[in-house]
């Protein structure tokens, strides 16, 4: 019996029907073994060939990859799903839904598939052994839309915590659930780094910021850290946090890759450490690797507060497990505590002022006032 990782490839265009398994087969431990030109050949094909994986594009005539997805989800036993999607604008927005409809995550194809394919290899090979050693994380469910208003953006306010979360797979429901949770009137600021490319996160955020009743978007540098905001860290940049006279910003690095990283939770977290110390709290989410941990430690070391997902609701346990073994994390906590236990942290501490020092300036430090 094989105990090679079973993989069936869906995808209309023959070129990537080629490509994909060239790719996967340098790894001796997977083994494709099917290909599929349209969703309803993909659905015949996980009956037939019982994969433990499969790689999905969205964009095909007949059964098209969505649709193919939410079939699949509804089984009792659905098998991980890695869509590889277009670079683009709509790449980018179709992907995002295929992940809130539950497929594990996704490896963006590069503009020239015929001769630079190769480029995404190591991600694509990952991603496959993570998902097929992964386990069923139920989905919870999201509100479609926004049932409340936004609070109005306060430029004059101080947040009482600086809230930093590091993620990857499985980061985009997870956000979105917890996010969803959170009141309007949250009194900390948040800082997140997804690993995502550049070109989805814009969109990511916009997504986020229609299911929640926080403020989100894509960071800017000179953005203010304001109560009830969030802000995503774009894909290929990293977010570092500044304390100015003029209120507190982000601010957005094109500094290496950390350790294959950027953007980096490392980068992130230790920057908060540097500038807000006891005033921050990091998170450390669901996902591949160790990114984060080291920086969860700095946290730690400051007098932050630094919590970890629990195991039972990651889609991948990695990083959190990096950090929790490391004894990094102060506190683990579910993913469906996860918002009480922010709103906890940040409760503002009576009687003792502005944690800061000073408030913000009622000018923009920068872009981006939503």
């Amino acid at each position: 019996m094989s105990s090679k990782v079973r993989v069936l490839v869906v995808d209309d265009s023959a070129l990537m029907r080629k490509l994909i398994p060239q790719i996967l087969e340098r790894d001796n431990s997977i083994e494709v073994v099917g290909t599929a030109m349209d969703g309803s050949f993909g659905l015949k094909k996980i009956e037939e060939l019982k994969p433990q994986v499969v790689t999905l594009d969205l964009e095909m005539p007949g059964m098209n990859g969505i649709d193919m997805l939410k079939q699949t989800m509804r089984k009792l036993y659905p098998v991980p799903v890695i869509v590889v999607s277009s670079h683009s604008t709509e790449g980018a927005t179709i992907t995002l839904k295929a992940l809130g409809l539950g497929a594990f995550d996704f490896v963006a194809k590069p503009r020239d598939v015929s001769t630079r394919m190769g480029e995404i290899a190591a991600e694509l090979i990952a991603k496959i052994k993570a998902a097929a050693s992964s386990k069923t994380v139920p989905v919870k469910p999201l509100a479609s839309s926004l049932q409340y208003g936004k609070a109005p953006a306060s430029s004059t306010k101080a947040p009482s915590k600086i809230v930093t979360i590091g993620v990857s797979t499985g980061g985009p429901h997870a956000l979105q659930y917890v996010f969803s949770q959170l009141p309007a009137d949250f009194p900390g600021t948040i800082l997140v780094v997804q690993h995502m490319p550049e070109n989805f996160t814009e969109m990511f955020a916009r997504r986020l910021d229609e299911t929640c009743a926080l403020r989100v978007k894509e960071a800017q540098s000179g953005d203010l850290l304001m109560p009830g905001r969030v802000l995503i860290c774009p894909g290929s940049r990293h977010l570092k946090v500044k304390r100015l006279p003029l209120g507190n910003v982000a601010l957005l690095s094109d500094e290496p890759r950390i350790r294959g990283h950027r953007p980096s939770a490392d980068v992130l977290f230790r920057s908060a450490a540097e500038e807000f110390g006891p005033q921050t709290v990091a998170v450390i989410m669901t996902g591949m690797g160790d990114d984060g941990a080291e920086g969860l430690g700095t946290v730690k070391a400051a007098g932050g507060m630094t919590i970890a997902q629990s195991e039972e609701s990651c889609v991948v346990y990695g990083m959190p497990k990096a950090a929790i073994d490391r004894g990094y994390a102060v506190r683990v906590v579910g993913l469906d505590a996860m918002a009480s236990t922010l709103v906890a942290q940040c409760a503002p501490e009576t009687g003792k002022g502005d944690n800061f020092g000073n408030g913000v300036s009622g000018k923009s430090a920068g872009a981006g006032q939503n």
